[in-house]
């Protein structure tokens, strides 16, 4: 088969859904009222596909949203009247997904028979719960948003509705838009704390020799910072394979990312230490220009009596606690999401806050 000129994914599910799902649906319920949308799992979701995407779950694909009771009514129906009736392919694209070996992962592959396609029919409520494990058309708890990864929040937020005959899909997403004001000075100021609990050691670990464990703990810093620029920014962060590429579209990219590969290239400590004070001052500055504190001096310091350069990042972590009014956030112990807590040095040095994280995640 001939390999077809690279569509993004959102684009081809769009085209997807106007030129070949949406006459079959009108024919399998008429006058039903439907959403369509490609939400959820994916790089093409975040805008980060290529043509290297297409080798697994990726393709024509979309969801279908119905009524809970229209699901119930309609949904089978559906689904196989576009398993039967589809085009084979699409834009070049087969729109038959097979399995490749792999616990439930599956690939576009040409077809004689009918078409194993993913077009998913459901309701917005089992949808969302499935994804998230609640439903925010019927409100957003705390426990909520500390339990649910950043990476599943972008995957709701982001992508694209392509029709929203139903009016729930961008109420649900408008809600999930962004944390709480306190919510998040909250995150921000946790992110701060993991900084702080490190940003020390960079040094601590070569001066004893162990330019690995300096170069380990820098990697970290850094990750930490590009976190910290997207929450700055009021961008979810994406896991790993994505953070750089979303890192990239922020504000302070362009000047940040030199410096923070400088830090990660360094074979001493001396140097890492130095780049990553650099970085530092960047995003304190940039904390300061946001106005959720007061001022808070942006310049590195030595750390104590030791002879380390950092930024004591638990200063902007009290700016902002400072700040925060809501009583239920203000009483939460300094860890965070459950992004931000799985591997905080609090949490692993006390583990009477990993109960408690566990408890506060866990309950409703």
């Amino acid at each position: 088969m001939t390999t077809p000129s690279f569509i993004p994914g959102l684009e081809l599910s769009y085209r997807f859904y106007l030129e070949a799902v949406r006459s079959l649906l009108e024919e399998a319920a008429p006058g039903v009222r439907h959403s369509a949308a490609r939400l959820g799992g994916g790089s093409e979701v975040l805008g980060f596909d290529t043509a290297r995407s297409a080798d697994h779950e990726w393709g024509p694909r979309l969801q279908i949203f119905l009524r809970s009771q229209d699901v119930t009514r309609h949904g089978e129906r559906i689904t196989a009247l576009l398993s039967e009736r589809l085009p084979k392919t699409f834009r070049g694209y087969p729109t038959h997904f097979a399995p490749v070996g792999e616990a439930g992962i599956r690939v576009m592959q040409t077809t004689d028979g009918p078409v194993h396609h993913r077009v998913e029919v459901t309701d917005p409520g089992a949808w969302f719960t499935a994804q998230l494990g609640f439903d925010p058309r019927s409100g957003i708890t705390l426990t909520d948003w500390l339990a649910t990864p950043t990476q599943l929040l972008a995957e709701v937020t982001a992508g694209a509705v392509f029709h929203d005959g139903l009016g729930q899909l961008a109420p649900a997403r408008a809600n999930l838009d962004w944390y709480p004001h306190d919510l998040w000075r909250y995150l921000l100021a946790c992110q701060w704390q993991r900084i702080s609990q490190e940003e020390a050691f960079v040094g601590r670990c070569g001066e004893v020799g162990d330019e690995l464990g300096s170069a380990v703990v820098a990697a970290r810093l850094v990750r930490d910072l590009m976190r910290l620029c997207l929450l700055m920014d009021r961008r979810y962060p994406p896991y790993s394979k994505w953070l750089g590429s979303a890192f990239a579209r922020t504000p302070q990219a362009t000047a940040l990312t030199p410096v923070l590969t400088e830090a990660l290239a360094a074979t001493d400590w001396h140097t890492r230490e130095h780049h990553l004070t650099r970085a530092y001052e960047a995003v304190a500055a940039t904390h300061n220009q946001l106005g959720l504190t007061d001022p808070v001096d942006p310049a590195t310091r030595p750390f104590h009596t030791r002879p380390f350069q950092v930024l004591h990042a638990e200063r902007f972590t009290a700016a902002l606690r400072n700040r925060i009014t809501d009583p239920d956030i203000s009483s939460l112990p300094p860890i965070g999401t459950a992004d931000q807590f799985v591997d905080s040095t609090d949490v692993l040095s006390h583990p009477e806050l990993t109960r408690a994280a566990t408890h506060g995640l866990l309950s409703s």
